[in-house]
């Protein structure tokens, strides 16, 4: 079971879930720029004990610099992203915000296909036109 991807995206978005509420609640008093310094603050000191803790670690020597830039590009991305998630949840619902923040599952599907070279079958598409539908709904409603 631990090995599996079902069981990690599950907890992934159980956690996601406990994000967006700790998150609203945090971002009521603070600027949501200083929210999400605050935040990455916690998660890196956090995730490099679990590296240590667990044995992960690898020497940067054994890094490609393919490896480097597209995990760079990825972090800044990732900050790209939580700010602006902050920035919408201190304007917005929770309930309205993680909804539109989720169509990046949407995108995800079609940049997997177009730039991956993935393929998704009728019905996976058809369920990418039913998250997209569903969060635009719960949105706008």
């Amino acid at each position: 079971m631990a090995a599996s991807w079902l069981v990690w995206a599950f907890l992934s978005a159980v956690f996601a879930a406990a994000t967006a509420i700790f998150a609203k609640m945090g971002v009521e008093a603070v600027n949501s720029n200083v929210a999400t310094l605050i935040r990455t603050l916690v998660i890196l000191p956090t995730l490099a004990l679990f590296v240590f803790a667990t044995g992960q670690w690898q020497p940067p020597s054994a890094i490609s610099p393919r490896t480097y830039l597209f995990l760079v590009l990825s972090g800044l991305a990732t900050g790209a992203s939580w700010l602006c998630y902050f920035r919408a949840l201190q304007l917005g619902d929770a309930s309205r915000v993680a909804p539109i923040d989720k169509l990046s599952v949407v995108l995800v599907a079609i940049f997997g296909v177009l730039f991956l070279g993935e393929n998704l079958s009728a019905t996976g598409w058809l369920g990418v036109a039913l998250i997209g539908a569903g969060a635009v709904v719960i949105a706008v409603s």
